[in-house]
């Protein structure tokens, strides 16, 4: 049974979480024995059993994909549609529902037939496996929900002290609201360190965010990138608390990686996160109030919610599933 891995966006242009999802799901894999590697575009002769897409593909990949004899299984971040009101989400799946009936080629330019030509959908959650059904129509039977993993330093024992500061891993983007945030952390005095960097640093936000941390006379310490797991696992134990209040989510790694350290949550009142955490994390409005932010983020400060009630899976418990899910597509 050959796996290949492919998605639409090369990872030299844009950094982040799904990227290190798909190379930590990758290196699991080959780790419990299952023949994964990349999809090479350029090679006619490779021959997977089954072609692993992360993203959303074109409709006609799909049927490429079904004509050779290849199965499929779409791995798609419902990031933008799980931070929906009820009453929009009921308005798509209104739209995709009579497209599919009465435009089909339009349905499919926009790729919303992708879990009827697909042999498998993978959801990170409940919910995102709520929306494939609800608002795309997919059919149950493929939908398989299959979160994401922390590595193993993360869940390891740690001796760590915690320290009097915040922290924050994200890109410098605004649906991370790192800008907000710094803000925030300073009109509220709470002590915040952030790590990450922006996809642009010639991005006026990323600029906006720069002028924030160095007015903020050290209270707020933008700390860079950084990409040693070990290190960064420290960073975690050492925290007072975790602080993520992205616009929109579909399952944040950085939060898993802080719970599995157990270090206390604050994450922004979403579906992602509070179907997931439930009361292991304490929420904030999905708000860009300054004024809000700063007020809810004091509170968390003073009394961090603990995230000790939740346990994040090994990615190589991930792959167990996903190879359960590929051994039951090869035998269809």
């Amino acid at each position: 049974m050959r796996i290949a891995f492919d998605h639409h966006l090369p990872f030299l242009l844009a950094h982040g979480g799904f990227q290190l999802q798909m190379e930590q799901t990758l290196s699991a894999l080959r780790a419990i024995g299952v023949d994964a590697e990349w999809l090479r575009f350029w090679d006619a002769g490779q021959q997977p059993d089954i072609i692993h897409f992360f993203g959303k593909p074109d409709s006609a990949y799909l049927r490429f994909a079904r004509g050779k004899g290849i199965k499929t299984v779409v791995n798609e971040l419902l990031t933008g549609l799980g931070s929906r009101s009820e009453s929009k989400l009921r308005i798509q799946s209104a739209v995709v529902r009579i497209a599919k009936k009465i435009c089909p080629q339009a349905a499919s330019r926009m790729r919303w037939d992708a879990g009827d030509i697909a042999d498998a959908l993978v959801a990170l959650t409940p919910h995102e496996a709520h929306l494939m059904r609800s608002v795309f129509h997919a059919p149950w039977e493929k939908i398989h929900v299959v979160p994401n993993g922390v590595a193993d330093v993360f869940l390891q024992q740690g001796t760590e002290q915690r320290q009097d500061w915040l922290l924050c891993t994200a890109v410098i983007h605004p649906r991370k609201r790192v800008l907000e945030l710094a803000e925030a952390a300073t009109r509220a005095a709470t002590p915040l360190r952030i790590y990450g960097r922006p996809y642009d640093d010639r991005e006026q936000y990323f600029r906006d965010f720069l002028r924030v941390v160095q007015s903020s006379g050290g209270l707020v310490q933008w700390c860079g990138e950084l990409t040693d797991q070990e290190e960064l696992a420290r960073i975690y134990r050492r925290a007072k608390g975790f602080v993520l209040l992205s616009t929109m989510e579909s399952l944040s790694l950085s939060a898993l990686e802080a719970a599995a350290c157990a270090t206390p949550l604050l994450l922004t009142d979403l579906p992602w996160a509070t179907t997931t955490f439930g009361e292991s994390a304490a929420y904030a409005p999905n708000t860009g109030e300054v004024e809000v932010i700063a007020a809810r983020l004091r509170k968390f400060y003073d009394s961090p919610a603990s995230s000790a009630g939740f346990q994040p899976c090994s990615w190589k418990q991930i792959a167990r599933q996903l190879k359960g899910l590929y051994e039951s597509l090869a035998t269809a």
